[in-house]
């Protein structure tokens, strides 16, 4: 891994995300998205193996393994970026996970409502010397993306993200009712966005807050649900808070970025200091030398993020198969 003062940073924005859980503190000071959250890299050689269908109502990404059913798979939810479930690049990454032998199933968390401009990544064909005119015309736009990101985050509230997210997995049990009991339970993996609600789905929580709703008064009593997932695992998570980690319950593996403003430093250790007091199983790697999003597929000429990208997805799917 390459040393911390190399490290590099995407544009973010100033968008600021009202939790619906108690008490709940900011996730971070200043930027809650990175441009690698809502936009992908140039996508790799390969064609999309899976297809898109829908489980519950829900549009979703679905790939398995070339063996299944033939043989047994376990049944893995991928909660992706920003960019949602029709960029190519997600596609291939759930294909990764299917040629290990899961069954995956990719949700359209944002119900087809996916980040702005989340196509490919606009600094990719950016001139290497732009007139001043250029220059304008660039942070103007930038400017504009900024405030759709900010408005496009509004919109995608717990409250409106976890019933579609609990719709499939009710409707998943039935239909992969066989990959389910094979791996005794759903597994998860995210990216970004999606690495603060693998995080809610490895927690137990009032019923409320579970299904993004406010609780209004604190009742004595009140039923809890979850964990929906029996493993899971995310790289560089967005929004993810001190009171996301410290209601985790299940085993976690962890693929940070060192520096990261997006999932700062004192948020990933006050997740490790309760997961190490609760003595729940735990892996947290830090990454340095990477930008937010490295984990995601997409080509990067640097040889040191190509490396970094290959050993976050080795230790990911190694977690969810040792669990």
């Amino acid at each position: 891994m390459a040393d911390a003062e190399v490290a590099t940073k995407a544009p973010e924005n100033d968008a600021a995300e009202q939790s619906v859980f108690p008490g709940d503190t900011p996730a971070q000071e200043g930027a809650t998205m990175g441009d690698h959250c809502v936009t992908d890299r140039p996508t790799p050689a390969g064609e999309p193996t899976g297809e898109i269908s829908k489980i519950a109502d829900v549009d979703v990404y679905i790939t398995k393994p070339s063996d299944y059913p033939h043989s047994p798979s376990k049944l893995l939810f991928l909660l992706s970026s920003g960019t949602g479930i029709h960029s190519v690049n997600n596609q291939l990454q759930a294909d990764k996970y299917a040629s290990e032998g899961f069954l995956v199933v990719m949700p359209d968390q944002f119900a087809g409502d996916p980040a702005p401009s989340s196509a490919t990544d606009p600094n990719a064909f950016q001139e290497s010397n732009p007139s001043l005119l250029e220059q304008v015309k660039l942070r103007a736009a930038e400017t504009a993306k900024s405030f759709m990101i900010d408005m496009w985050l509004a919109r995608q509230t717990p409250d409106k993200v976890l019933p579609i997210l609990h719709r499939v997995v009710e409707g998943a049990k039935e239909e992969f009712a066989d990959a389910v009991a094979n791996g005794e339970g759903i597994y998860a993996v995210g990216y970004c966005f999606g690495g603060k609600y693998v995080a809610i789905l490895a927690s137990e929580l009032p019923d409320t807050v579970a299904w993004g709703q406010a609780i209004k008064d604190e009742e004595q009593g009140i039923m809890k649900t979850g964990p929906l997932i029996k493993a899971g695992a995310f790289a560089h998570g967005t929004l993810i808070t001190k009171e996301d980690l410290e209601a985790i319950q299940v085993p976690i593996s962890m693929a940070c970025v060192e520096n990261d403003q997006l999932f700062p430093d004192e948020v990933r250790e006050a997740g490790r200091n309760y997961l190490e007091e609760k003595q729940i199983k735990h892996e947290i790697n830090v990454y340095s030398g990477v930008p937010h999003g490295f984990a995601v597929i997409g080509e990067y000429e640097d040889a040191k993020i190509q490396e970094a990208q290959k050993e976050a997805f080795e230790q990911m799917v190694g977690w969810l198969k040792a669990h």
